[in-house]
């Protein structure tokens, strides 16, 4: 897996969200603007402190994310 380092969580930035570089960005809000058709080009222009890497990271993020799986822990 390629290394991803500008994925940060922080409990006070947006509810401990997955965020780009500790920017009130969302990786879902990235993830969601690929998803409607946004080009990279499209989200750097309306995103303008966002880098393309910086995309490209948040979509290797959710891809690797969505293919995890949360086991709940019992406790008795």
């Amino acid at each position: 897996m390629r290394r991803i380092d500008r994925v940060t969580f922080n409990p006070e930035v947006m509810g401990g969200k997955p965020c780009i570089r500790g920017l009130r960005i969302t990786v879902g809000t990235i993830v969601g603007l690929v998803a409607s058709g946004h080009t990279k080009k499209k989200i750097l222009s309306l995103y303008p402190y966002l880098e393309k890497e910086d995309i490209d990271q948040a979509l290797s993020y959710a891809a690797w994310r969505v293919e995890e799986i949360d086991i709940p822990l019992v406790v008795t």
